[in-house]
């Protein structure tokens, strides 16, 4: 996947390191993140998705070590792309919650889920203890990655964890935080200014920005007068474009990887390699003073139901041509004839390197 980011000139690889089913990095300080956290007892499989029923019954394990990770930010180096490592907090946290239970804000045990989706708890970020775990992850984290961005998600944070803890509660009176979502951004504006003390900047998912993108949120719980620290990169990809908007008119560097014509996991009905050629990183009505806020765009391979090899390269190869033009291209500069002449020769490539991408009746390249 490096070798092909760099021949289409793709220059950042967004490493989803952590969430609620495995932990996947080593973390020497804490050891049971990779001993237990590591490790699920079984897998939601089958044709429903997210709905589905049916467990793989087997159980499903493995991370980095500290070794393989400098061995592969190397090879990535060597090729001019530069790796930024996602540490989810504070949400998608249950499979380090299942290694140390004192992490959670439910104080109980649980185990690293089998079923996809967002997990039972999140982190109680009242607790100076778990900031303090926090910061000694991204230490090590940092001593592995040098890119100047780390990304510490931030989406999906679901907010009756807080609202029914008592300590978090008392936090929040506190420190005159009226809202979750205040709590959240005031919890990841600490975050950004430690990694600001390192030299580093924080990127987060849209939500970071307090604002209500998923139906499972309170309208009441996602108001907020806090305000995101403004190094920030904001990573746009769910919610109105108006959101995006609004995020580059103040002044934040935007990253837009909306969901909807950017999520490589998507079947090609909904995303045909002709939308993923079409899509415009710039967001629609955005005053073009704000443009070079929009500093880049993503597509996401997120593998939760990517069971082989050739699953993913059937859902990557050929999409991530057509965004690696979105990236590099201006839209009046795109030629759509030209871009599929040019597939041909690409895909003669992906066949000999043994890369299985999706034939031409399943992509949808007809205007």
């Amino acid at each position: 996947l490096l070798d092909e980011m760099a021949l289409l000139k793709m220059n950042v690889f967004h490493w989803h390191l952590v969430d609620d089913q495995g932990w996947r990095i080593e973390i020497k300080k804490y050891p049971l993140l990779t001993e237990i956290g590591s490790k699920r007892k079984s897998t939601q499989v089958g044709p429903l998705k997210w709905k589905s029923p049916i467990q793989s019954g087997e159980p499903h394990e493995g991370f980095y070590t500290q070794e393989e990770i400098k061995e592969i930010v190397k090879y990535a180096s060597e090729r001019q792309i530069t790796i930024v490592p996602e540490i989810e907090m504070p949400g998608h946290s249950s499979a380090a919650i299942a290694s140390y239970t004192w992490l959670g804000t439910n104080k109980q045990d649980i185990e690293v889920p089998i079923k996809f989706g967002v997990g039972p708890d999140v982190y109680d970020v009242s607790d100076p203890k778990v900031y303090q775990f926090l910061t000694d992850v991204l230490d090590e984290v940092m001593a592995l990655f040098p890119s100047k961005v780390i990304h510490i998600g931030g989406d999906e944070v679901r907010y009756n964890h807080w609202k029914s803890s008592e300590s978090v509660q008392a936090y929040m009176k506190e420190k005159g935080l009226a809202t979750p979502a205040e709590l959240q951004v005031y919890f990841t504006n600490n975050i950004s200014q430690y990694l600001k003390s390192k030299g580093r900047r924080m990127m987060g998912w849209n939500e970071i920005m307090g604002h209500n993108v998923h139906d499972f949120q309170d309208a009441s719980d996602t108001e907020s007068t806090q305000q995101l620290a403004q190094e920030t990169v904001v990573h746009f990809w769910k919610g109105d474009v108006t959101l995006a908007n609004q995020a580059a008119s103040s002044g934040y560097d935007i990253v837009n990887s909306l969901h909807s014509s950017t999520y490589l996991d998507y079947d090609y009905k909904s995303i045909s390699l002709l939308k993923a050629y079409e899509f415009d990183p710039i967001p629609a009505g955005l005053d073009p003073k704000y443009h070079n806020k929009v500093i880049g765009t993503g597509c996401q391979m997120w593998g939760e139901w990517i069971p082989t090899n050739g699953y993913m390269h059937f859902q990557v190869f050929p999409r991530i041509a057509a965004y690696a033009e979105v990236g590099w291209t201006e839209k009046e500069g795109k030629d759509l004839s030209l871009f599929k002449e040019a597939l041909k020769n690409l895909q003669t490539r992906w066949e000999q390197l043994g890369i299985y991408s999706a034939p031409e009746s399943v992509v949808g390249t007809k205007e």
